[in-house]
């Protein structure tokens, strides 16, 4: 049984190194190398792993600048000579070693043939390794993230908008390459910092990694510790390392690298050999590298070296992944104990200890995993979006700036041997930013420098440099590429102020940078430019709801789109904020009114308010950005108890009236209260109420319920109906001519559309179906919508022996929807609770017959023979009785619907605009009196 699981975590990058203008920058080679060494053998054990049916999962960042180098057809031609001469130099091995002991023979046949399985494999490819990740990445088993496009230290990074721009350009270029955008981030060297987390979400990005001290120092205190990601306060997950698993890797002391059975990495023929025999396999001007070829094993902690034995060390690799298996077994199964759930132990490495630092790293992941797959079940391997999927509910903490590395706190990036370099990237960025704001519509030259100003911006940002000169190794090379790019930025910038763009100087270093073909400029506009409030000449209100089209669940969805549009036509200025739909845009404008969506980490569940709680705290988010941009508004509606939460706080952070209208309430849906979830909702909605000067009930059911319920005084109160717009109900042209869509010609149809709840009632329906075919035997039944009882109403229906009657469609289109409409001889809607009841008042617009409970709103709707006909709620025979009424009789069933159709204009949405702009009157202090329903109507006679 499962107890637990664990990340692996590889981060794959190297800082861009690209040098057109020569082959003989000794950096190339960190590219080289790495191929060889470290991303070609991880493919090459991923895909055995595949091939011999390993069930496995591996997280892997490859960043920009390494995704731009893997891609470039210039690196890649010289990687396929460097690879070539590599097997030249082991033919010359093989022969030279032939009069040697037997085993550096033996290992030099063994590079000899390595590298020769790798340009197969390489060739392939066709020399790009991208193709090969996301082969793996669409099977399931890698989940690719993305980092900072240069690999910025984004704590270090002084503005918002350059911060943007490092990551939409990531996502941007990733999105390309691997077909689809990323759900996670390797912060570069895992540093945070707080309110980054928004920009992380804005771009799309749902988790990133820190070391551990940056969820457990986090404040609240994290219940599960390092066990569990937890919530940022935007809701990313921030996912923090695990320091055993680590230690038993990592460590110089205690880590398996440094087994004296392992390869020795410093032991190289290049510096080995006499300069005559390797002098054509190292640097031209005769400087000494590692070609890749090593003999030697650690030994000890002595200059004297064994020959390395490669049995040995794959009997160590063996025993090691055996250790590391025992002891992952071991932790996941304490801690599941102590929290209760499934933990996840996080282990992040370098990728390139796989294979480059550790010979035999490749080789132990390869038998780590198969021993997970083969050998227990406690313990999984799983990626972080697929762990996320697991829990509904995560803590959310507030995360400290944190970083790996010395100290934890970014000593490494910012010290005496590097902090000269941050002045100057800070004026870059506002320079950039200046640039970025004053050049609106530029010109073919300028936007392309304006593109490489951002490339040479980015390409100083990166947190390399610093590291290096830190580090003290190849300092020179660190400071000369800082400055380099600083400078080719100054003279980019000085050239688009003064309007005097040297052309022919740009193309070079366009050739010579040539990272992100697609790079924006635009990304580093300020926020406030890209979307900027001008003070409204309209009041300006503010709607909250956690339905809006395309996501629709309920009537509300509905309810708020048609009052919105018609409250654009009676002068108001309407912005929604609403939860995100798939397919639709976060930010866009519909019929005149301005919609906001946000993001939601969490989908609804089983622990749906922690999801509505979420939604909140995007909402006060969102809210708090569109007032930091210029939008200033007279007045909030918030649409029942699910953004309760924002309404509150928006209300009294702005000092504005709020309005509140209650579609349901709990106690109504269950008739009454008897779980903790029903009493969190129901005091959700008592504090919406009591927190609002007015609240809109539907009906005058619901103005009674909600008296009885909340203890609210009739003074507070004003009741408006829902309204109905009869263009959106107009026929199919499949409906208009007559054919069939969901009965065959000489049949029957009755049809019930709407929220798959018990309190819809279509138990009752499908309970009243035998009594119905027994006088109509050619009668089909379509029940569409969908929801948590759809299950429940198969099975009745099987069980009943009526399932050949009976056609659940699931959601169902407006366009369905309507030609259902049509085609039905009957609507049923046979609610045990219903404030107002849309959907039968949509029926009627639709001039379809309807039989409906006589609850709630309904019964201000229908009257008895009139416009329709009524049941007794929940009793099959009264609803039988009802619709076999109007299949003997079709005349009189259009009769009926004839009446209420001629009466729906009654409930028409403008004068539902006009009837709630009286109530907004009144919670700004404007003494207008507020007409009945009956007075409403009357007036539009």
């Amino acid at each position: 049984m499962v107890k637990g699981y664990l990340a692996l975590v590889l981060h794959a990058h190297l800082p861009y190194i690209r040098h057109p203008e020569s082959e003989a920058y000794l950096e190339e080679r960190w590219l080289f190398e790495a191929i060889t060494e470290t991303y070609i053998p991880l493919l090459q054990v991923y895909q055995g792993l595949l091939a011999d049916g390993v069930e496995f999962r591996v997280t892997m960042s490859i960043t920009p600048t390494l995704l731009s180098m893997l891609t470039d057809p210039l690196l890649q031609k010289r990687y396929l000579k460097h690879l070539t001469k590599l097997i030249e130099l082991a033919e010359k091995e093989v022969l030279r070693t032939e009069s040697q002991a037997q085993q550096f023979n033996g290992l030099a046949f063994k590079y000899l043939n390595r590298f020769t399985s790798l340009r197969e494999f390489y060739l392939r490819y066709n020399g790009n390794l991208i193709p090969a990740f996301r082969e793996l990445q669409d099977l399931g088993k890698l989940e690719i993230i993305t980092s900072a496009a240069t690999h910025a230290f984004l704590p270090n990074v002084m503005t918002e908008e350059a911060v943007r721009a490092q990551l939409q350009t990531a996502v941007d270029l990733h999105t390309e390459h691997f077909g689809r955008a990323p759900q996670g981030i390797w912060l570069p060297e895992c540093g945070y910092a707080p309110e980054l987390d928004l920009l992380l979400k804005e771009c799309g990005l749902r988790f990133f990694f820190t070391d551990a001290h940056g969820v457990s120092t986090a404040e609240p205190a994290p219940v599960f510790g390092t066990a569990s990601p937890v919530l940022t306060p935007h809701g990313v997950a921030a996912f923090p390392r695990d320091v055993e698993s680590s230690r038993q890797v990592w460590s110089s002391h205690e880590g398996y690298p440094g087994d004296f059975n392992y390869r020795e990495y410093y032991r190289d023929i290049g510096f080995d050999l006499p300069i005559e025999e390797v002098k054509d396999y190292i640097h031209p001007d005769g400087i000494r590298i590692n070609t890749g070829m090593k003999y030697f094993r650690i030994t000890g902690k002595s200059e004297q070296k064994e020959p390395y034995n490669p049995q040995w060390a794959r009997e160590k690799a063996a025993e090691h992944a055996g250790n590391f298996l025992f002891n992952r077994e071991r932790q996941v199964e304490h801690l599941s104990y102590q929290m209760g759930r499934r933990p996840i132990i996080v282990a992040p490495y370098d990728a390139e200890l796989y294979g480059h630092w550790w010979y035999e790293g490749p080789q132990w992941l390869d038998m780590l995993l198969r021993k997970m797959h083969f050998d227990q079940t406690t313990i999984k391997t799983i990626t972080p979006s697929e762990y996320l999927g697991l829990y509904p509910d995560f803590q959310v903490c507030r995360l400290p700036m944190s970083s790996w590395g010395r100290g934890g706190y970014s000593d490494v990036w910012l010290r005496s041997e590097n902090d000269w370099i941050y002045p100057a990237l800070h004026r870059m960025e506002t320079c950039m930013i200046d640039l970025a704001n004053s050049f609106a519509e530029p010109s073919d030259l300028e936007r392309r420098a304006l593109n490489q100003a951002s490339r040479e911006l980015m390409l100083a940002q990166s947190s390399d440099w610093a590291f290096i000169m830190d580090n003290k190794t190849m300092v020179d090379y660190a400071v000369k590429r800082t400055k380099h790019h600083v400078n080719r930025f100054d003279a980019l910038y000085g050239m688009l102020k003064k309007g005097n763009l040297n052309a022919m100087w740009l193309s070079k270093i366009e050739l010579l940078d040539n990272l992100f073909p697609a790079i924006n400029f635009e990304a580093y506009r300020s926020k406030h430019e890209l979307r900027q409030f001008a003070p409204s000449t309209s009041p300006v209100v503010l709607l909250l709801s956690w339905e809006f089209p395309p996501m629709t669940v309920g009537g509300l969805s509905r309810h708020v789109y048609d009052l919105t549009r018609y409250l654009v036509k009676n002068g108001w200025d309407v912005h929604v904020v609403t939860t995100e739909a798939e397919g639709a845009p976060f930010e866009e404008v519909v019929e005149g009114v301005h919609v906001h969506r946000v993001h939601v980490m969490k989908p609804d569940g089983a622990e749906f308010e922690h999801w509505a709680f979420q939604l909140n705290l995007m909402m006060i988010d969102t809210v708090q950005g569109l007032q930091d941009a210029g939008l200033k508004f007279d007045l909030i509606h918030a649409h029942d108890w699910l953004v309760a939460y924002a309404a509150e706080m928006i209300k009294k952070t702005s000092g504005v009236p709020l309005v509140s209208t209650i579609h349901a309430t709990e106690h109504g849906r269950n008739h009454g209260i008897h779980t903790d979830l029903q009493r969190y909702i129901h005091g959700l909605e008592w504090k919406l109420t009591y927190e609002s000067q007015r609240v809109i009930l539907c009906s005058t059911y619901m103005q009674r319920e909600v008296e009885q319920v909340f203890h609210l005084p009739s003074d507070k109160l004003d009741v408006i109906p829902n309204g109905v717009d009869p263009e959106m109900l107009r026929p199919t042209a499949l409906a208009e001519a007559g054919k069939g869509v969901f009965a065959k010609e000489g049949e029957k149809l009755v049809m019930f559309v709407g929220r798959l709840v018990r309190e819809k009632g279509v138990h009752t329906l499908l309970n009243a179906v035998p009594m119905i075919v027994d006088e109509f035997p050619e009668t089909r039944f379509v029940i569409a919508g969908k929801g948590p009882s759809m299950e429940s109403l198969r099975e009745q229906a099987h069980a009943m022996g009526i399932a050949d009657r009976v056609r659940f469609t699931g959601f169902i289109s407006d366009e369905d929807r309507n030609s259902l409409f049509q085609e039905a001889d009957v609507a049923v809607f046979p609610s045990l609770y219903e404030p107002f009841g849309i959907v039968a008042l949509e029926a009627m617009a639709a001039n379809t017959p309807v039989v409906v409970s006589d609850v709630g709103g309904l019964g201000d709707v229908v009257q008895h023979g009139r416009n329709g006909l009524k049941m007794y709620p929940d009793d099959a025979h009264s609803l039988a009785l009802q619709v076999k009424s109007l299949l003997r009789d079709a005349e009189f069933g259009k009769r009926l619907a004839q009446t209420a159709l001629d009466e729906i204009d009654h409930y028409n949405w403008n004068c539902i605009a006009r009837q709630t702009t009286k109530v907004y009157h009144k919670a700004l202090g404007l003494d207008v009196r507020v007409p009945t329903v009956l007075e409403a109507a009357a007036a539009m006679e």
